[in-house]
């Protein structure tokens, strides 16, 4: 019996759900948010399913992905923008989360938490942000380019017009507002170099 309701529920889910299904189809950013679905689903451990059932239940369980489902079909054409914001009224985005539409983000890009984040920034692939972060302006010369394999944990601050290499990790409430080298894990406040290439090292930004 338990069994029978469980599933009813999830139909009713699945049903209830699907009409995010429909700008998919209709966008040409399908390819950059296939690669986002196989992304999420491996971080979140789901099991193997046809890439529509994933992606619904990417859209029901983290309101996350749905703010970046949004913006990847804001990037798309205009059948499939229109679509989405009729949806948007009815499947809201995370409210705490905001994505800059004139950023340019990279494939699989994980957001784990969107509680107070702010992503105004160019971003490769493959890249992880955590809650509380902020990547943006810090005046107006411009906006921070991250590279690609680039995790960014709960509380940082990636500020101003610098270059955030690939492979690096940003410790957690770390001020980063110099450029960071490829290969790199950096800390504190301002943030410095604690290890290069796997090496442990003490070395100013």
């Amino acid at each position: 019996m338990k069994t029978l309701i469980q599933q009813a529920i999830f139909s009713f889910i699945i049903l209830w759900f699907s009409p995010l299904l429909i700008p998919f189809i209709l966008t040409t950013e399908k390819e950059i948010i296939t690669a986002d679905i196989k992304r999420w689903s491996e971080v979140l451990g789901l099991p193997q399913q046809p890439l529509w059932m994933q992606l619904i239940v990417l859209l029901y369980k983290t309101q996350e992905f749905r703010n970046l489902y949004y913006y990847r079909l804001f990037k798309g054409n205009l059948s499939g923008r229109i679509s989405m914001y009729l949806l948007k009224i009815i499947y809201p985005e995370c409210p705490s989360l905001f994505l800059d539409s004139s950023c340019c983000i990279g494939a699989g890009l994980f957001i784990q938490h969107g509680f107070s984040t702010i992503i105004m920034a160019d971003i490769g692939e493959q890249c992880w942000v955590n809650q509380q972060v902020t990547i943006g302006y810090k005046d107006k010369s411009g906006r921070p380019k991250i590279g690609n394999n680039v995790r960014i944990t709960a509380g940082a601050k990636v500020l101003g017009n610098i270059h955030v290499g690939d492979n690096v990790t940003i410790g957690a409430n770390a001020v980063v507002v110099k450029d960071v080298p490829s290969d790199c894990v950096v800390v504190g406040i301002p943030a410095a170099i604690i290890r290069r290439n796997g090496i442990k090292v003490e070395e100013k930004l």
